[in-house]
């Protein structure tokens, strides 16, 4: 199968291209390159020949040949979505909706979105299903909503569009991302030998490894079309629900010599846990190989290979609002996000 990822320069689409590569697929890759600039660490993973280009520029000509489209190439995470609201609207809503609208006029015929389970926003103790109610806090999670919603309206006998609501994502990956939970608990507990948490880290989280996500998105490219067309799936385990206190817990077991500590309730009242039952009955094939213990201990035995530092723990490179501060403070992205000459 010929797939386009985009995003393919990313935290998950460093990951998901060489997966893809390895099982027969031809791959390209489709990256604005915002997150380029510097790698955590070398692999010898195969990279795909990348298109370098913004989703809100593409047209039919790109297009032409692909089969799938494997589409993660947004404006990623909360803090960054709150950054520039009205641009993430722009990227993640109306790209988003103009790639699918172009991949269906081009006769692409499978469209697998990057979707979120922070879209369940506040829902307190209770499992939430594909069917439950969706209650989203951010711009980055109501541009989710939004884009799922009008993926439903574009799909037809001839155009599959996937929508899969990834759990918070962990794990190694060569363009390494240190803003999102256990990943950023594990580089605190490396560098500093401490977890202090300004919250008392009640919420719940649902957690999925990257590599995990990326043998979902096989599994959906793979399955009969009429097993995944014009669905939605929670991408993980009902087993990998974790309070963040348990997840900073099992951090401090694993890295040696950390403490842990907590603080008051926090402002923040997102807190969701979540089924993943109905992605095990439509693939069967796919079950998740990785819990937080073991993202903790590769994370571990990554950070011991590379040597890390404080101050690579802290690059601004590895924290989306960071890198995208610095583009623009420095002139190379304008006021709607794109590059400068």
């Amino acid at each position: 199968m010929r797939i386009l990822v985009t995003g393919s320069d990313g935290y998950l689409g460093s990951l998901l291209t060489p997966v893809l590569m390895r099982s027969g697929h031809d791959v390209v890759g489709l990256d604005t390159g915002f997150y380029k600039e510097r790698m955590l660490y070398r692999s010898k993973d195969p990279t795909p020949a990348t298109l370098v280009k913004d989703v809100r520029d593409l047209d039919a000509s790109d297009l032409a040949g692909f089969e799938a489209i494997v589409h993660m190439g947004d404006l990623s995470n909360d803090p960054a979505g709150e950054l520039a609201p009205q641009i993430t609207y722009e990227i993640n809503h109306k790209g988003s909706v103009w790639l699918a609208e172009l991949a269906r006029k081009s006769g692409v015929g499978r469209f697998v979105y990057m979707s979120s389970c922070s879209v369940y926003g506040v829902a307190g103790e209770d499992f939430l299903t594909e069917e439950s109610a969706t209650d989203p806090q951010t711009s980055y999670a109501i541009c989710k909503t939004l884009v799922e919603q009008d993926l439903r309206r574009l799909a037809n006998e001839r155009f599959a569009p996937t929508c899969m609501r990834n759990a918070t994502a962990y794990g190694a990956s060569p363009r390494m991302r240190f803003d999102i939970v256990l990943n950023n608990l594990a580089g605190l507990a490396w560098t500093g030998k401490g977890i202090s948490m300004t919250s008392d880290g009640t919420p719940w989280r649902p957690i999925v490894h990257g590599l995990d996500i990326c043998q979902a998105i096989l599994a959906v490219l793979e399955a009969p079309r009429e097993a995944v067309a014009n669905e939605v799936f929670n991408v993980g385990n009902t087993n990998h629900n974790y309070r963040v206190r348990e997840i900073a817990q099992i951090v401090g077991e694993v890295f040696p010599g950390c403490t842990v500590s907590f603080g008051p309730p926090s402002p923040d009242n997102r807190s969701y846990r979540v089924s993943f039952e109905k992605i095990k009955k439509h693939l069967p094939g796919f079950e998740c190989r990785w819990d937080a213990r073991q993202g903790a201990e590769q994370l571990l035995n990554l950070f011991r290979r590379v040597e890390m530092t404080a101050e690579v723990f802290e690059c601004r490179a590895f924290t989306r609002l960071k890198q995208l501060q610095y583009l623009m403070r420095t002139g190379q992205l304008d006021e709607h996000f794109y590059w400068t000459e």
